[in-house]
């Protein structure tokens, strides 16, 4: 055998005592008759041989590989995908954590920030989390109207929920998030009280938001902005999913229909110029997920394993 070969076998051995049988450095040396300093160098060499290969056995290490997959197949700027837990319930906590604590890196930044939020139950979760933080240099705006049908305040709008939690000043839109006609709606946003609040929106530097689905039980029908023929219409026409009250279809396009014109949140584009970053899971968010993923109304997404693992699917 040449003294190369040998080498790099005195490596492996070493290389396998030290992450196989967990052995420390003073073990091996002596079960291989050399040097602790020798013995460091043969782990060390077969380290830089590509010899060892580490795997890590837990739930996170999946979540990582599908972090890495969503974003080279939809070309996402921003992702995290956390473990499913043992419900579709539970795993949406796991998430709405997950979206706090990237909400608070951008509160956390030195340079001045203008955040927009949308609304959802995972996103106002998500708040609800957060700690309180001093972060006067930023603006927070709602991306939606803060208005529910009966005049009352928008119970997942989450605007509200984080003016609680930080010094940051705060926008609201005080309007029903889908007005009673597109003619109201242009009469609404033509207020100048609002002009600031809009140009805001309108230059957000990231925006959270959540994803509603449109074939199972729509939060749009549920909290009553649009009623269930409203929904079987859209549906009809290929409806899918929402973002900030838009109604999309599988190709992530907007559905021509007299319930987007009448929708007062700020405007949804494709491939949007700054981070837009959606907090979504589960099996009835599936298809509106991967449609606005794949019409590019999405550039960032947070969501759970199981969510992960069919979006990543081909």
């Amino acid at each position: 055998m040449k003294s190369a070969d040998r080498k790099l076998d005195d490596a492996a051995r070493a290389a396998w005592l030290a992450y196989v049988a967990g052995m420390k450095q003073d073990e091996i040396a002596i079960l291989m008759g050399i040097s602790r300093q020798s013995a460091q160098r043969l782990v060390a060499q077969a380290m830089s041989a590509g010899l060892v290969k580490t795997r890590i056995d837990h739930p996170i290490a999946e979540c990582m590989e599908l972090t890495h997959a969503l974003k080279d197949r939809y070309g996402l700027s921003h992702c995290e995908v956390v473990p499913s837990l043992g419900s579709v319930q539970a795993s949406g906590q796991a998430v709405a954590l997950a979206t706090g604590v990237m909400i608070e890196n951008w509160l956390g930044l030195e340079a001045p920030q203008v955040i927009g939020l949308g609304t959802g139950r995972t996103l106002r979760s998500a708040i609800e989390h957060m700690p309180h933080l001093s972060c006067a240099q930023h603006k927070i705006v709602s991306l939606t109207g803060n208005i529910a049908p009966d005049g009352s305040t928008a119970y997942y709008n989450v605007l509200f929920t984080i003016t609680e939690k930080v010094s940051a000043q705060t926008y609201p839109m005080p309007l029903p998030v889908i007005a009673a006609s597109a003619e109201e709606r242009l009469a609404l946003l033509g207020q100048a009280t609002l002009a600031n609040t809009r140009a805001l929106a309108e230059r957000t530097d990231v925006r959270f938001v959540g994803v509603g689905p449109m074939l199972e039980t729509p939060p749009l029908v549920v909290d009553g902005f649009i009623t269930a023929e409203d929904q079987k219409r859209l549906v009809d026409k290929g409806a899918v999913g929402e973002i900030v009250g838009f109604v999309f279809d599988r190709d992530g396009q907007l559905i021509s229909d007299e319930i987007n014109d009448r929708v007062s949140s700020a405007a949804l584009r494709p491939a949007p110029d700054g981070p837009t970053i959606a907090a979504a899971h589960g099996p009835d968010k599936l298809a509106a997920i991967r449609a606005a993923l794949a019409g590019d109304l999405l550039n960032g997404l947070v969501t759970d394993a199981d969510t992960a693992r069919a979006l990543a699917a081909r």
